[in-house]
């Protein structure tokens, strides 16, 4: 059976925000990730990579698939050679043709197609910056883990990775490192029937 991780790594604010970190979406303030990730970032690439080795697959929404792919795509090199080669799945209802390899198109209800995905798989699903496709996913229990790297900004506003939810979800958090000098990535687990 297959591991649901919130990772990739995922990035955010120290109060939550995930909204446009590279300033390509046109949030005002848009581009926090290079901004204050600064030398950092050096280390911050190898924890990808890390997280790119262990995973089975990505499991992305259709925005987050189409920012990835363009991005991916055209490069050579370890991280992207392991991105472009592993199994993708995404979950779109107007998807029809996906042009980056491996990729399979869930269709249908998203937590019936993720949990018989999730059943299917060995391993672990990464989830790569899809908060939203992530949010419904925590809210039906389907997410085992969260790995966070908190950039040292408080942003104020935009959009938060867990945004509103129906109830309680209760985590323990077990493990927790410094990425370079000034980013704390954080890994939390979900407690199921807490």
């Amino acid at each position: 059976m297959g591991k649901i991780v919130m990772s990739g790594p995922q990035n955010v604010s120290l109060d939550g925000v995930v909204q446009d970190p590279d300033g390509q979406e046109g949030f005002e303030l848009g581009g926090w990730f290079v901004q204050f990730g600064g030398k950092d970032l050096e280390e911050w690439n190898k924890v990808a990579l890390e997280e790119a080795l262990r995973a089975q697959a990505w499991l992305l929404g259709r925005k987050s698939y189409e920012f990835f792919g363009v991005r991916w795509q055209p490069r050579s090199g370890e991280l992207a050679d392991r991105l472009n080669s592993m199994p993708k799945y995404v979950v779109s209802s107007t998807l029809e043709e996906p042009d980056w390899n491996n990729t399979t198109v869930l269709k249908g209800d998203v937590v019936t197609e993720v949990s018989k995905l999730k059943q299917e798989l060995d391993g672990e699903i990464i989830v790569p910056a899809s908060y939203r496709l992530g949010r419904t996913l925590i809210e039906h229990d389907l997410v085992d883990e969260v790995r966070l790297v908190v950039f040292p900004v408080v942003l104020g506003t935009g959009e938060r990775f867990f945004g509103e939810a129906s109830g309680k979800k209760t985590m323990r958090l077990v493990d927790t490192r410094t990425i370079g000098d000034g980013l704390a990535f954080l890994t939390y687990k979900f407690v199921q029937d807490a």
